[in-house]
């Protein structure tokens, strides 16, 4: 796991914690890719944040600013550990995601980055589907903003509130959906 471009480019980051899931570096290339001149100037969150990878890479590629949210502890360390390693800075808050959205969702992020946990089994927790039918995710993003939210294959699409799909791009077991707001 790396930061792929930028002022931190080719930069290792240490690990998450256990039991995390790191987005791998191709699906992150990808992603950044397809949001091209979105990035430079862009305040990001990343949500379930894990390593923070995801709004390192946003920082390294010109992001004015990344707010990053974990609730796990050892994440929120290994996010600090990896932003003082990039030499980049970004506001490192210790809280569940979905409070920080209801909490803090007041129309100030040009792109949210989400890879919640996988429900794998029937039986678990299914965050992604959750947090896209929350409709204080659609309130922390600006106008012309993007979410991307990063999910297990074969899920239905879950009702919105205040979104629209855009698209949705498959990457092994994994899939990667981005959202704006709905006019």
């Amino acid at each position: 796991m790396r930061v792929i471009a930028g002022s931190a480019r080719g930069l290792p980051l240490i690990q998450p914690p256990e039991g995390v899931r790191p987005t791998m570096d191709r699906v992150k290339g990808a992603i950044f890719s397809s949001l091209g001149d979105a990035v430079p100037g862009a305040r990001v969150l990343d949500i379930f944040a894990g390593s923070g990878a995801m709004g390192i890479e946003a920082l390294s590629r010109g992001a004015e600013s990344a707010v990053f949210v974990d609730v796990n502890p050892r994440s929120v360390n290994c996010v600090r550990d990896n932003l003082r390693k990039s030499k980049l800075t970004g506001s490192v808050q210790q809280m569940d995601a979905f409070k920080f959205l209801e909490l803090y969702g007041d129309g100030s992020f040009d792109l949210i980055f989400a890879d919640p946990p996988y429900a794998k089994q029937p039986t678990d927790r299914d965050f992604a589907t959750e947090l896209i039918k929350l409709p204080a995710l659609a309130r922390a993003l600006r106008p012309g903003g993007t979410a991307i939210v990063e999910r297990v294959i074969g899920r239905p699409e879950p009702e919105t509130v205040g979104l629209v799909l855009l698209r949705v791009r498959q990457y092994g077991e994994s899939e990667v959906a981005y959202y704006a707001h709905a006019e």
